[in-house]
């Protein structure tokens, strides 16, 4: 049984191609039950199993959350990391924070995606759309 419901699903890769819109970054989300490494380890291992760091402009950012555990990570590439404050991932896992905390997973995901939409768009304006990386939610569990 998956942890989203299609409509839940649907929201969350809509949210991604919003805010791929407007930047040719890319988001990627990646789902699991449990993480039984440090959740920075087991989200950077996902980060290059899902080729996040094989983007032209090296701005892939990936959401990561172990539902069972409770625990998550957002990571971004070489490309974005040169640009973005130093506080802004913790800043951002501390806004997704706010709707875990009451078990809002989905809009916990979908408050990440904004943020990083947000910041990419700032520094990696679209000139021309490529979708470099597929906008579905990646279930690890299902491997």
């Amino acid at each position: 049984m998956s942890v989203f419901n299609d409509e839940e699903k649907l929201k969350i890769q809509k949210a991604i191609q919003k805010a791929e819109k407007h930047t040719s970054g890319q988001i990627r989300v990646c789902i699991e039950k449990t993480c039984n490494d440090n959740v920075l380890d087991r989200a950077t291992k996902y980060f290059y199993q899902l080729n996040m760091d094989k983007t032209k402009l090296r701005h892939g950012v990936l959401i990561y959350v172990a539902t069972v555990d409770r625990k998550f990570a957002i990571i971004g590439d070489a490309g974005i990391n040169k640009v973005v404050t130093e506080t802004f991932w913790d800043d951002t896992k501390t806004a997704m924070l706010q709707h875990f905390k009451y078990g809002e997973i989905v809009n916990g995901i979908l408050s990440g995606i904004e943020i990083a939409g947000q910041q990419l768009h700032l520094f990696f304006p679209i000139k021309h759309h490529v979708n470099e990386l597929p906008n579905v939610i990646t279930f690890m569990d299902d491997k």
